[in-house]
Order: C-alpha cells, then sequence, then structure tokens
C-alpha cells in the first residue's frame, strides 16, 4: 500500500538543493539550428566570418568617382567631367577606381559636357568592405542568448544555421484534479523562452504507478513534472520519483514553492514543480533555470541594478521570491512570497532574498533578474 507523502519535518535549504542539481554538470554539446529555430537559444562556439560586404558597395544611389577627381567643383565654379560618371544604387559593388557616391543634384548634365557642382571625400556615399561585419569577426557572443539581432547578424553573414546549446527537457504533467492545465502551459512557455527542446508528456492518472511510467530521463538532459508535489491525498509525484529514481529532497525552503522537490535518475536531474502556476513559477526560477543555464553555457543574466524604494522584509530561514517593478528609478516590491498572478503579470523583475537574510532596506541598491526585454 502507498504510503501518503509527508513533509520532513525540516525544509532543506534551498542552496543545498541547487548544489545537488548542479552537481556534476557541463554544457551539452552544441547543435546546429536553422536561424527560426535557434531564436532563444545559447550561442555555443561559431567558426570566424567572412567580411560584410564582401567589396566596397554603394551606401546611396548616385554617380560613382574619385574624389581626387573633383577637387575644386563647386556651384560656383562647376568642374568639367570628361566622360559620364558611373550610376549605381545602394547595395551596388563600386566601380573599379571609384572610392565615392555623390547625388544626382550634385552633377550637371545640361550643356555639352557633364559638370560636378561639388566636391566629395573618399568613402563618401561608400559602404566599406567589412564594414558592417569585418573579416574574421566574432559578433556573436559564445554564452549569450539569441535574439533577433543575433539572427540579423547571421543572415547578413550568409548563415543558414547557428551552433547553439539547447538542452533536452522533459515535461511531465500530472493532471489535476479541476482538470485545467494553466501551470502547465505556463512552465511548457517559460521553458521555450529559456531555449530548451522541450517534450511534453501527460501521465494517465495522478496515481503513482501512472506518474512512474512517464518519468523517463533517458532521452533528456533535465526532467520536469508538475503537480502531485504536495501531501494531499491525491499528491503521488514524489513516490514516483522515488521509486525511479534517488529523490534528494522534498520540501524546499523556498516561499512559494516549499513542496517543491528535487532528485536524480542517474545523472540526470528531476525536478518536480508544484500545481499552483505562483509556486511552480517561483520553483522554477530558484531550482530549474540554474539548471538549464548550466546545461546550455549561459553567461551571467543581464540584470538591473537599481535602489529600493521600500524596504524588504523576509522571514530568517527560508528563501523568499519578491516581485519588483521599476518605477521613477527604482525598484519598487510588488511582493514577497505571496504571488498573484495579476502582479506576476505586472512585475519587471525578480529577485531572491536569501534564507540567511531579514531582507532589505529602502535605498539598498538591488540586482535584479529581468522578465522582460525593454
Amino acid at each position: 500500500m502507498i504510503q501518503t507523502q509527508r513533509l520532513p519535518a525540516a525544509l532543506t535549504p534551498l542552496e543545498t538543493a541547487v548544489a545537488a542539481l548542479l552537481d556534476g554538470l557541463e554544457p551539452v554539446a552544441p547543435v546546429a539550428l536553422p536561424l527560426l529555430e535557434a531564436l532563444g537559444c545559447v550561442a555555443a562556439e561559431m567558426p570566424p566570418l567572412k567580411a560584410m560586404p564582401p567589396s566596397d558597395i554603394a551606401a546611396a544611389d548616385g554617380f560613382a568617382l574619385r574624389a581626387r577627381d573633383l577637387v575644386g567643383a563647386s556651384s560656383y565654379s562647376p568642374l568639367p567631367l570628361r566622360q559620364l560618371p558611373h550610376w549605381v544604387e545602394a547595395g551596388d559593388p563600386m566601380p573599379e577606381g571609384c572610392d565615392c557616391v555623390i547625388d544626382a543634384a550634385c552633377l550637371d548634365q545640361t550643356g555639352p559636357m557633364a559638370e560636378a557642382l561639388a566636391e566629395a571625400i573618399p568613402g563618401q556615399g561608400v559602404r566599406r568592405r567589412g564594414g558592417d561585419i569585418t573579416e574574421d569577426a566574432s559578433v556573436i557572443a559564445v554564452g549569450r542568448r539569441l535574439g533577433p539581432l543575433d539572427l540579423l547578424i547571421a543572415r547578413a553573414a550568409g548563415l543558414e544555421k547557428i551552433n547553439v546549446r539547447r538542452p533536452r527537457l522533459r515535461l511531465v504533467n500530472i493532471p489535476a484534479t479541476s482538470g485545467h492545465t494553466m501551470t502547465a502551459q505556463l512552465i511548457l512557455e517559460a521553458a521555450g523562452a529559456a531555449g530548451a527542446d522541450v517534450l511534453v508528456i501527460s501521465a494517465r492518472q495522478r496515481d503513482a504507478l501512472s506518474i512512474a511510467e512517464t518519468i523517463d530521463a533517458s532521452a533528456c538532459d533535465v526532467l520536469i513534472t508538475i503537480g502531485g508535489s504536495g501531501v494531499g491525498r491525491t499528491d503521488a509525484a514524489i513516490t514516483a520519483l522515488a521509486a525511479r529514481g534517488e529523490l534528494v529532497a522534498h520540501g524546499i525552503a523556498l516561499q512559494p514553492g516549499r513542496t517543491a522537490a528535487v532528485g536524480r535518475i542517474g545523472n540526470i536531474p528531476v525536478i518536480a514543480l508544484p500545481g499552483a502556476p505562483d509556486q511552480a513559477l517561483a520553483a522554477w526560477w530558484a531550482l530549474v533555470l540554474p539548471v538549464l543555464d548550466r546545461w546550455s553555457g549561459l553567461q551571467p543574466s543581464r540584470k538591473v541594478m537599481l535602489p529600493l524604494a521600500r524596504k524588504i522584509a523576509s522571514s530568517v530561514g527560508i528563501a523568499e521570491v519578491v516581485l519588483l517593478e521599476r518605477s521613477a528609478g527604482a525598484w519598487l516590491p510588488l511582493a514577497v512570497g505571496e504571488l498573484s498572478i495579476e502582479l506576476i503579470a505586472r512585475a519587471d523583475a525578480w529577485l531572491l532574498v536569501p534564507g540567511g537574510s531579514e531582507g532589505y532596506a529602502a535605498g539598498t541598491p538591488m540586482d535584479a533578474r529581468m522578465l522582460r526585454d525593454g
């Protein structure tokens, strides 16, 4: 007979749980993905790029000339040209020997000979070879999450694929008694935004045997379960995890998210997330993101340091997630340890108050992890 899941008398410190998850993890091997599929993934090593443009090109429509042939030309003293210069349009290769492009209005063609009405300098109206990308450049930094501007660079360089590190994440959804899957969808979208290759599977029922059937770490780098981590009569995720692998800790000193659990199946880290959206999201930030960051080789994420608009009071002994809103050049705390969906949607950033801290005084400069760009 399966016993009801119980939390231990003492919660496991968050830093202990994270250390257990990260033990022995190294970045996954790079894969070459088409550019659209690489969006949001973390860049891996790339060969040096070729110069772009590969030769001097016109940066504007006009006449291509040599700047030295225009010395002294002005509207008051037109300079006759021996022959009509080449007309080029933006993007055209520069004719041999030409080093500038002048506007059509700077050339008078009304007389028997074309006359220049203005001087020019070498490079005027010209995009030099390597003006966009220099030879052997490495402008896409290893360990950076790829955004639209990175893909622009890749397209400009003529690349069809790009090397990335893309952890494989198996997401096991345990059906809720109410039947809705809002939390599973939230974590699925968060995993996609984190650059993971996600496989989603749902357990047939909430019992331990049905859940254990879906806990398969043979083709993934990290396995996540959603729901069933509590101590209710229908919660069985932790029992199933213990049956399939090693249960490291159930009950994390994290608020919200204390019923989360961490474990291992062989070398694959497993994290059991609670079913409530706020608790799952907090555990995702505190437990899963460090694992994905390590697997993907992500460099430290962008943080913004601002002073606190008001103090943060926190309970000693438990790490607490704080939601922040950017307001008048400061971080305004919206919630500490209790996160409503409305406030989650409103927040610009979040931070974690360690379990050993009582909080922070107003005016304290704080680094916060951004939730959205801009």
